[in-house]
């Protein structure tokens, strides 16, 4: 495959990553990865199971740390910057897994994704924004994170990380487990955040899902970029349809 080029066009970045390595002991699981992501834009990155798309995204919100190169968000280099910090900057991410604290209410849960408010009327404003989003959390409200389908705590999670009133949403694997009808569902909500000016860099493996909504998009194998384009073009692109659309 090609090599990598950075997003945008005229887009001003927001995200910027530059040769950035990370890995456990001596095992890299992400080398020399540049990639951009453009402010308002949906951008993202696929690949297949253990090719590093975790690892990068928790590298970027400071949750591992990285062995070399730069992440730079809003021109600013975050790259030593610990993840509350980050938090406070606008990066807010989704983890994989959902993560949900299931012995707490769904309200509780997402008050907790508005630690660093301190004004409770805009965290109610916010938690209303929230339940207009995903009526199901008010219905459910009350009830303990845990009793929820999986398609639901992957709405709260989501909820959760929006209560942190992100420049940058993080979103990884948010389709995983779910029912082909609730992935549309979920992605359906995404792309309404993106079109509500939300910066998201989205990890997916389900690369047409992913790639059907994505302003830009890259690809990842072995923990290197080695493709980049349009949505579009990736989902045209005959070495991208054999290797992960199964066409």
């Amino acid at each position: 495959m090609a090599t990598t080029k950075v997003s945008g066009g005229d887009t001003p970045m927001l995200l910027e990553i530059d040769g950035l390595s990370a890995g456990y002991g001596r095992i890299e699981a992400v080398r020399n990865v540049s990639l951009a992501v453009g402010r308002g834009q949906l951008v993202a990155l696929v690949g297949a199971n253990g090719a590093g798309k975790t690892t990068l995204l928790r590298t970027i919100s400071g949750v591992h740390r990285s062995s070399g190169g730069r992440v730079l968000f809003d021109g600013r280099d975050i790259t030593r910057h610990r993840p509350a910090e980050r938090v406070r900057l606008g990066i807010c991410q989704v983890p994989e897994g959902r993560q949900v604290f299931g012995p707490l209410s769904v309200a509780d849960n997402l008050r907790l994704g508005a630690y660093i408010g301190c004004d409770r009327r805009v965290i109610a404003d916010d938690m209303d924004r929230m339940y207009a989003l995903f009526p199901i959390l008010k219905q459910k409200a009350a009830l303990p994170a845990g009793t929820l389908s999986g398609g639901q705590q992957q709405m709260l999670a989501m909820a959760r990380a929006l209560m942190g009133r992100p420049r940058m949403l993080l979103l990884d694997e948010p389709s995983m487990g779910l029912a082909p009808l609730l992935v549309e569902e979920i992605l359906a909500a995404v792309n309404d955040l993106r079109k509500q000016g939300i910066t998201i860099f989205l990890i997916e493996q389900n690369a047409h899902a992913a790639l059907s909504i994505a302003d830009h998009g890259y690809v990842i194998e072995s923990g290197k970029v080695v493709l980049s384009g349009t949505g579009a073009e990736l989902l045209g692109n005959e070495q991208v349809r054999a290797a992960y659309l199964g066409i």
